[in-house]
């Protein structure tokens, strides 16, 4: 923590933006922990919370993005012989690829919140072929529901960030499940409406 204060203090915002990219590439950063910190260090004024969000999310998104593009560009046989040097072994891949037939596009979303997944997810959904608005349609909605979480994180709990950070990577993927059925439930009565209705309608005549 002291560490990433120091940074702060000599580069402001481009330790998020720069971090979360390199984090975002598989290079080894706490992203997690410099969100919450510059959240923490906003309740004095020297950080403003709006330009860390935007910040982070930039960071976070372009990486990413890059990944996929990196995934899509050069396939399965590029990352089979040269995965070694982006952290990305045979092993992982078929790990993550067995999560996608399993859960879907979906595990895009979440993947944010799950460390050592998320560092993967857009090379193996650039491999995967992944239609380039659906990854993006979950990247940047699992991107911006992670960065605001873990900045308000320090914003509001301060020097309980540690204890929060631990508890929310517990229990955050069971949370991120509940608000997908939700949105899922949500568009189904949404495109549904009238079906819905005539059931309702059926039910009272019977009634």
């Amino acid at each position: 923590m002291e560490w990433i204060s120091n940074l702060f203090e000599q580069y402001g915002y481009f330790v998020l933006i720069f971090g979360l990219f390199a984090e975002s590439l598989a290079l080894p950063f706490p992203g997690e922990l410099a969100m919450a910190i510059a959240g923490h260090i906003s309740s004095f004024g020297s950080l403003n919370i709006l330009i860390i969000i935007f910040c982070s999310y930039f960071g976070a998104i372009a990486g990413t993005t890059v990944t996929y593009y990196l995934g899509y560009k050069l396939g399965t046989p590029f990352f089979e012989k040269h995965g070694r040097f982006f952290f990305l072994n045979q092993e992982r891949i078929v790990k993550i690829t067995k999560w996608f037939n399993k859960y879907g596009n979906k595990l895009i979303l979440v993947s944010y919140f799950i460390p050592g997944l998320r560092h993967f997810t857009g090379y193996v959904s650039g491999i995967l072929r992944v239609r380039l608005g659906t990854f993006l349609f979950f990247n940047f909605t699992g991107g911006i529901v992670w960065v605001l979480t873990y900045v308000m994180i320090g914003k509001i709990f301060g020097g309980q960030i540690e204890q929060m950070l631990h508890i929310v990577s517990k229990y955050a993927i069971a949370a991120i499940i509940v608000v997908v059925v939700g949105v899922v439930i949500g568009f189904y009565i949404k495109q549904n409406k009238q079906a819905i209705r005539d059931w309702l309608r059926t039910l009272s005549w019977h009634k």
